[in-house]
């Protein structure tokens, strides 16, 4: 394989790209996490929050590695331009490889951290259907004979 300077220069625009949707993904985490601290001020429904808390604290750190390893992408693929320049092919064509590697990780957690997304969502649409699930009369008596159940 010839490798030139364009050739990781291709990788420049995905990379930048996919920084700024992960960059975009964390601002809105964070957004969530405020929000989230603010309800749990008014109102201390603990299942759901701790709920949402934990996954929320597993999706932060997942962003953290899926940005960490496009920045190494990022940086090995300027590394594999700057050997290119001084012509040491075998240490380019390393650093492209290992830049692909990097940002191959980086997009396999940005896809575990998009299922936990929808664990977060499902997480919320069943408190809704608890609480629309409470409305009525049978879930009312099936409450009460529980807790009576556990009392006796």
């Amino acid at each position: 394989m010839m490798i030139t300077i364009t050739t990781p220069a291709l990788l420049f625009p995905a990379i930048s790209l996919i920084m700024l949707a992960y960059t975009n993904r964390f601002l809105a985490l964070a957004s969530l996490v405020r929000s989230l601290h603010a309800k749990y001020l008014e109102n201390n429904q603990s299942g759901v929050i701790h709920g949402q808390i934990r996954n929320l604290r597993y999706r932060l750190r997942l962003i953290k590695y899926m940005q960490a390893y496009g920045v190494l992408s990022f940086v090995a693929c300027v590394l594999c331009m700057f050997f290119i320049f001084l012509e040491w092919v075998f240490w380019a064509e390393m650093l492209f490889g290992l830049s692909l590697v990097f940002f191959t990780i980086s997009l396999i957690i940005s896809l575990i951290e998009i299922q936990k997304s929808t664990t977060a969502l499902e997480l919320e649409l069943s408190n809704m259907e608890e609480d629309k699930a409470g409305l009525s009369f049978v879930n009312y008596l099936k409450k009460k004979l529980e807790t009576k159940d556990k009392n006796t």
